[in-house]
C-alpha cells in the first residue's frame, strides 16, 4: 500500500490551484514542500481563498469530485449590498445559471446570513469598498461544485461577490484561518471527518 498523506491547507487570494506557476501567478509548490506524489483535490479559483485538500489517495478523490457522492462544502461569501432574508431564500432554493454557455438549474443549497467573522485575516490585496455600498456576509453550503458556483449564485440575487473562503468539507473544518497555512493530518481522521469509509 502506498504511503498516503493528506495536508489541508488555507490557499490563499492569487495563488493557483496547481504547484506549478502560470501568467505570473504561484502555485501551491510556493506554499510549502509537498512530496511529489499529491495533488489538490479539486480546486479553488484564483480569486477565491481557504480550504483545499491535497493528498495521494485516489480513492478520497473519487469519493469528494464524484458528483453522486454528494459532500456538504461550506464557504463564507462576502457580497457587495444589504443582503437580506430574501436573498437567502433564493440561494436555498434553485437558481438558474450559466455553466458551460448553457443553463444550469442548482441544487438546494443551505444558506444564512452571518456577522463579519472576527477571526479571519484581511486579504491582500484588500477587498474594494465603496463607503456608499454596503457589504454582507452570508455562509452557503452546497453540495456540489459547478465552476464560479457561488459567485454565479449571488451575482444572480443581485448581491456579487467581493471575498469568498471555503471554510470546510463535511466536518473537515479549516482550522488555522491563516493564508497558506499547512497541517498534515492522519488517514483515520480525514475519512472520519469527510464521512468516507
Amino acid at each position: 500500500m502506498p504511503d498516503l498523506k493528506y495536508f489541508v491547507i488555507y490557499k490563499p487570494f492569487g495563488v493557483l490551484s496547481q504547484f506549478s506557476e502560470a501568467d505570473g501567478h504561484p502555485g501551491l509548490a510556493s506554499l510549502y514542500n509537498f512530496p511529489r506524489d499529491v495533488y489538490p483535490v479539486g480546486r479553488l479559483d484564483r480569486d477565491s481563498e481557504g480550504m483545499l485538500i491535497i493528498t495521494n489517495d485516489k480513492k478520497l478523490n473519487h469519493k469528494l469530485l464524484n458528483p453522486e457522492f454528494a459532500h456538504n462544502r461550506t464557504y463564507m461569501v462576502q457580497v457587495e449590498g444589504d443582503a437580506n432574508f430574501e436573498t437567502i431564500k433564493q440561494l436555498e432554493n434553485r437558481l438558474e445559471i450559466k455553466v458551460n454557455k448553457k443553463t444550469y438549474l442548482t441544487k438546494p443549497a443551505k444558506a444564512k446570513l452571518i456577522e463579519t467573522p472576527s477571526y479571519i485575516p484581511e486579504r491582500n490585496p484588500p477587498v474594494r469598498f465603496r463607503k456608499s455600498i454596503p457589504t454582507s456576509w452570508i455562509e452557503l453550503t452546497l453540495i456540489e461544485g459547478k465552476n464560479r458556483q457561488v459567485r454565479k449564485m449571488t451575482a444572480k440575487t443581485g448581491f456579487p461577490t467581493l471575498r469568498l473562503i471555503r471554510k470546510s468539507i463535511e466536518n473537515l473544518e479549516l482550522l488555522e484561518f491563516e493564508p497558506g497555512s499547512v497541517q498534515e493530518l492522519d488517514r483515520a481522521i480525514i475519512y472520519k471527518k469527510l464521512n468516507l469509509k
